[in-house]
């Protein structure tokens, strides 16, 4: 998922994704436990995707309480 489509989003849809990515991340790592993953780099690309939610959901919220200010 490219940083264009994150900031694309809404709140509500970011949430949503975050914890889907997040799930997803568990799986991959249960896979990566019992030998059956066939792509060892989609670890790290949940990783960053999941960076990605987080650092656009903390520049909102930044740049929300700096309006309220």
């Amino acid at each position: 998922m490219k940083i264009a489509e994150v900031r694309a989003l809404s709140d509500e849809e970011l949430a949503a994704e975050l914890e889907r990515l997040e799930r997803h991340s568990f799986d991959i790592r249960a896979q990566a436990v019992t030998e059956k993953l066939e792509d060892p780099s989609l670890l790290g690309k949940a990783k960053r995707d999941i960076a990605r939610i987080k650092t656009v959901i903390a520049q909102r919220a930044r740049q929300s309480s700096s309006l309220a200010e």
